[in-house]
Formats: C-alpha cells, sequence, structure tokens
C-alpha cells in the first residue's frame, strides 16, 4: 500500500487494511510527511482495529475459563 494516498484515498482503503497494514502506514507517516490529519486517521483507524483485537482475545479468554 503506498502511503502517499490523498484524504478520499485514504478514507477509502482504510476500512480494507488490516491492523499490520494500518500500523505500518502510520510508522512510515510518522518517519516521513508527518501529515497531521493523515497521523491522526491512522493512527484512530489502527487503534479501533488493536482494540476489536484485544476485546476478542478477552472473549475468547473467558470462554476458555468458563
Amino acid at each position: 500500500m503506498r502511503n502517499n494516498l490523498n484524504w478520499r484515498e485514504l478514507n477509502e482503503a482504510l476500512p480494507l487494511l488490516t491492523e499490520e497494514q494500518v500500523k505500518e502506514m502510520l510508522e512510515v507517516e510518522k518517519a516521513g510527511p508527518r501529515r497531521p490529519t493523515s497521523l491522526l486517521r491512522l493512527h484512530q483507524r489502527y487503534t479501533t482495529l488493536r482494540t476489536a483485537r484485544e476485546r476478542e482475545e478477552l472473549k475468547r479468554l473467558t470462554e476458555e475459563q468458563s
């Protein structure tokens, strides 16, 4: 995934990307252009995906103990 997406392209691509892909884009943006709105949007999406994964992990953990 290229990291020089404009705002519209970024918002179209984000729902299709994995947590790892978004994290990589975030790291590239932090090391490169550092566009404030892009950084915030990437971070927002990354934390949403990470939170969903962590909740699933917790859910499985509690199901295993039942």
